[in-house]
């Protein structure tokens, strides 16, 4: 094959030409604030109302980010007529229930990372969004970013040719974080962080076929810091994923693909928006720079994606599917037993 001379341009549209959805945000934390803070920015999205158990939090992010309604419960939340759209951001132990409120009440649902707790739960959520006819996806926002987009493209037009190892982290110093170290929510490095390059291995290689794991646990009992290795993959017999995640130490977070013909490398953190290099066996290299929005401004992707996946009449995203997100869950499920983590009513 010869060398490409430059690298795909990214297909994702500006996040401005996507339709406005009226969206409902549940349970008002730090990554509900990111993503108010993008769609108010970048898209057309409409933020008309906020839910949570506490009236004072929700009013008080309402007048934060311009939203005219504030409720002290997500029942009154997912009942307002006004709101198109779910946003669940909870943490994981929440997810479940209350995508299945949302659900039953007729609304479309985004929801956090990782989906649920486990496997069994998303097929629940994910039947019960089938059965109603509305739209579910997963808010793993890397998957709409124009970076992914161009590593998309390298892969299907067979740029890197065989593939062979893959390699990503995800470590932050988190310890301190009562959310992540208490079982009761469904904390741990794993759903918060590894979720993160074992999505990214998803993207790029699918379902492994055997999985090996090696960690240690935090004294509550969830997984402190992790490694594993993926193999056996249907599509690429002999390509090998190594992922790993701590909360216990920021890491350099990067993902690097490597194929017979060529790798391509994402520097940290490779799960946000950002350049990607295209590197060749005698050193040659070609880059693809950032696209402008930047950070965790980066959410505004996901949401635009969504909201037009909904005005198109679709109910699941092409480029993130159910059945691969309980695919994803089904993998987390079979690190979480090799190590010992389980979380208190599974």
């Amino acid at each position: 094959m010869a060398l490409p001379q430059t690298l795909p341009a990214s297909r994702v549209p500006d996040p401005v030409e996507a339709p406005a959805l009226r969206w409902g945000i549940l349970a008002p934390g730090w990554i509900a604030s990111a993503f108010a803070s993008a769609v108010r920015t970048h898209t057309r999205q409409k933020l008309v109302a906020v839910g949570s158990r506490s009236l004072p939090r929700a009013q008080e992010f309402a007048d934060r980010f311009g939203i005219g309604r504030a409720y002290g419960g997500y029942e009154e939340l997912v009942a307002d007529p006004q709101v198109d759209a779910i946003y669940v951001a909870s943490p994981h132990s929440e997810h479940a229930a209350q995508a299945l409120l949302a659900i039953e009440a007729g609304k479309h649902v985004l929801i956090e990372k990782a989906f649920t707790r486990n496997a069994h739960e998303a097929r629940r959520v994910v039947d019960a969004a089938r059965r109603h006819g509305v739209g579910l996806m997963e808010a793993m926002w890397t998957r709409f970013l124009p970076r992914t987009d161009i590593v998309r493209q390298l892969l299907e037009a067979g740029v890197l040719g065989e593939l062979e190892l893959l390699v990503a982290d995800h470590g932050q110093a988190l310890t301190h974080v009562p959310r992540l170290v208490d079982p009761s929510l469904a904390g741990g490095g794993l759903l918060d962080l590894g979720i993160y390059p074992i999505s990214f291995a998803s993207f790029v290689l699918g379902t492994p076929g055997a999985i090996h794991s090696a960690g240690e646990l935090t004294e509550a009992g969830v997984d402190r810091q992790l490694s594993a290795i993926f193999s056996r993959y249907e599509e690429h017999p002999h390509a090998q994923a190594l992922v790993s995640c701590t909360i216990a130490a920021k890491t350099a977070t990067t993902a690097v693909i490597s194929g017979s013909e060529a790798r391509v490398e994402l520097d940290g953190d490779f799960y946000t928006p950002g350049p990607v290099r295209l590197v060749f066996p005698d050193g040659q290299s070609l880059t693809a720079p950032s696209a402008p929005i930047a950070g965790h401004q980066g959410l505004a992707y996901e949401a635009a994606h969504f909201a037009q996946l909904i005005a198109d009449g679709f109910t699941e995203s092409p480029q993130l599917s159910l059945d691969e997100t309980i695919s994803i869950m089904e993998t987390l499920d079979e690190l979480r037993a090799q190590r010992g983590v389980r979380f208190p009513g599974e």
